[in-house]
């Protein structure tokens, strides 16, 4: 595709599928395979040039195994929340999924490699290669005592949720619940404080997109770097928790920081269904309501692929470039859609990570 774009993506869970999956993960890696949202061979075909890819431990399954929707459906309180989760039920977890992703660009040393910096993610991309930078969604494989940070931190993660949807001993996520405010729960810990000036210290981005609205404050009162939310939507169009209220928007622009667009259909949908027939008009809506809010240098892309259902137009990653499309017939110029592909995201990396 002569015009196709090039694209970095704030958010991904490839490396709990390629964990849990059951076919040889050479397989899953470089696929082509059916399902799931991302391999090796479809982000080349899409366009795929660079991502924060996240390291998450999922909370150990108690009976049968139910779908989110039903879930979500079952009850007005929503989602339960899972029970907090020790540093030692996590880290082991979280360890494998950090070799995955150095094995990964051991396995395709010419197609892949893990970047530390923003001047990595540029000269790997300039290479050819794509940008591989280490994420972790939910510290809890950090420890009060903030020793296993550094360790993670030379393994190459800059960028870090404090919180997912449970409680960690850092802070408290927001539920799985639709319509909710993120006004929920008590905010950072004094732990979750360190936690922040650490990666502070460290170059290590602090992730809004689970945190609720008082520990989003707390990061705000605490952060001398700029505040990003990888994977989150506008509240005003979809009352979902995890998305963020136009006063957040409005600091994390005063901080010129940054929002990821989420593919989740359940973060789109006025409804908030888990349901992907859906077609571009919310996706452009959310676009439009976050440039408005945030200015056209502080948007990105946060799919959370392999996390979460996404419209049918999308479909995999190869269909980021369908939504480009959508976006240009919408009204967007070349220049911004560079800026929302990636400028903005290596931008906004360079001022928290370093050059």
């Amino acid at each position: 595709m002569s015009n196709r774009i090039s694209f970095f993506d704030g958010h991904n869970d490839f490396l709990v599928r390629l964990m849990m999956a059951e076919a040889p993960r050479a397989d899953v890696w470089r696929g082509p395979r059916e399902k799931g949202h991302l391999d090796l061979a479809r982000m080349r075909e899409g366009g795929f040039a660079g991502g924060l890819f996240a390291i998450f431990v999922p909370s150990p399954a108690k009976g049968p195994r139910r779908d989110l929707a039903s879930q979500m459906a079952a009850s007005s309180q929503g989602v339960p929340l899972p029970p907090l989760m020790t540093h030692e039920a996590a880290q082991p977890v979280a360890l494998k999924q950090a070799g995955l992703l150095h094995w990964m660009a051991r396995e395709a040393p010419d197609d892949f490699a893990v970047c530390r910096s923003a001047g990595e993610i540029r000269g790997a991309m300039a290479e050819g290669k794509i940008a591989g930078v280490l994420h972790m969604e939910g510290a809890e494989p950090i420890g009060e005592d903030l020793d296993a940070l550094y360790l993670f931190h030379e393994m190459g993660l800059r960028s870090l949720g404090p919180v997912w949807i449970r409680p960690t001993v850092f802070g408290h996520g927001v539920p799985m619940r639709f319509p909710a405010d993120p006004d929920i729960s008590p905010g950072l810990t004094e732990a979750g404080k360190d936690l922040v000036r650490l990666c502070n210290e460290l170059g290590i981005l602090i992730d809004l997109s689970h945190m609720n609205e008082a520990g989003f404050d707390d990061v705000a009162a605490l952060s001398d770097a700029p505040l990003v939310a990888t994977h989150s939507n506008a509240h005003k169009l979809c009352a979902s928790p995890r998305n963020l209220t136009d006063r957040q928007l409005a600091r994390i622009r005063e901080t010129g920081g940054l929002v990821g667009l989420n593919f989740a259909t359940f973060y789109l949908r006025e409804d908030g269904k888990f349901d992907a027939d859906m077609g571009w008009d919310e996706l452009l809506r959310h676009a439009d309501y976050l440039i408005e809010h945030l200015g056209e240098e502080h948007v990105g892309l946060g799919s959370d692929f392999d996390g979460c259902l996404v419209p049918k137009p999308i479909g995999d990653v190869t269909g980021v470039q369908a939504l480009f499309g959508a976006l240009r017939e919408h009204g967007y110029d070349d220049a911004l859609l560079a800026k929302l592909a990636r400028d903005n995201w290596l931008s906004c990396l360079e001022r928290t990570l370093g050059a």
